[in-house]
């Protein structure tokens, strides 16, 4: 059984991606600071082949030890995809943050997933099979942000997956997905009234989209379907935004 390991896995997209991966047929290794979200999750699944992890990844001592921790202390000799989807998101102006915020943004944002992903290509090495490592970035990153930090570390997000991209290769493939107005998020009641409205001015499909949604694009990225992708970001914007 193919092991997936999923961070922010208590809300949200990562939730829905939890789901949608139990029901395709992996083993899900999901990661989350919150506690009470994780025990919720547990207990609403109530799958054999769900793991969790209470994991802080704004923590320098938590990511720089949680994939080789998984590979030798849990005992997980093979695993088949990181999903990094632990973030945060303030939605308020860059002059209004403080010197913890700046830290604790960029460390989860962004730092994390350089040691995560660099971690599990590591680990990956040694085994069969061609691995996927997905990585959730935002419009943010594209387009700007009013919230300027989290626009910047979405960037680099985008960045980073094409750099992986190619420092991976070809054992790992290395995606992002961007979403932009996800409803149903702890993301969306922050973003501040007059940008939502202006994202759903922008949208040419009216069909809101909800954390099931960008699920599904996760799910194609690390199927066999996607087998020649790599270095490659897939908005899920209802056509917002044209690039």
């Amino acid at each position: 059984m193919k092991k997936v390991v999923i961070t922010g896995a208590a809300n949200g997209i990562g939730r829905a991606t939890v789901v949608a991966c139990l029901e395709a047929g992996f083993y899900v290794i999901a990661a989350d600071k919150d506690e009470k979200g994780l025990g919720a999750l547990g207990r609403d699944l109530q799958s054999e082949h769900l793991e969790l992890h209470v994991a802080d990844f704004s923590r320098q001592e938590v990511f720089k030890t949680f994939i080789p921790d998984l590979c030798g202390k849990h005992r997980h000799a093979s695993l088949y995809a990181l999903i990094n989807n632990a973030g945060v998101y303030h939605g308020k102006s860059v002059y209004d943050y403080t010197d913890e915020e700046i830290d604790e943004i960029w460390a989860l944002n962004l730092k994390s997933l350089v040691y995560l992903s660099k971690d599990f290509a590591q680990q990956t090495a040694q085994t069969d099979g061609a691995r996927c490592i997905v990585n959730i970035a935002s419009v943010a990153g594209e387009v700007g942000s009013f919230d300027a930090l989290y626009g910047a570390t979405k960037a680099g997000v985008i960045g980073l997956t094409k750099a992986n991209a190619w420092n991976f290769a070809p054992r790992v493939r290395v995606n992002a997905v961007s979403p932009a107005l996800i409803h149903d998020t702890s993301i969306y009641d922050r973003i501040p009234e007059h940008r939502r409205k202006e994202y759903e001015r922008q949208e040419t499909l009216k069909d809101p989209i909800y954390p099931a949604g960008v699920a599904d694009v996760i799910m194609f990225l690390l199927s066999d379907q996607s087998r020649h992708l790599t270095g490659k970001v897939i908005a899920v914007d209802n056509g917002a935004y044209p690039r």
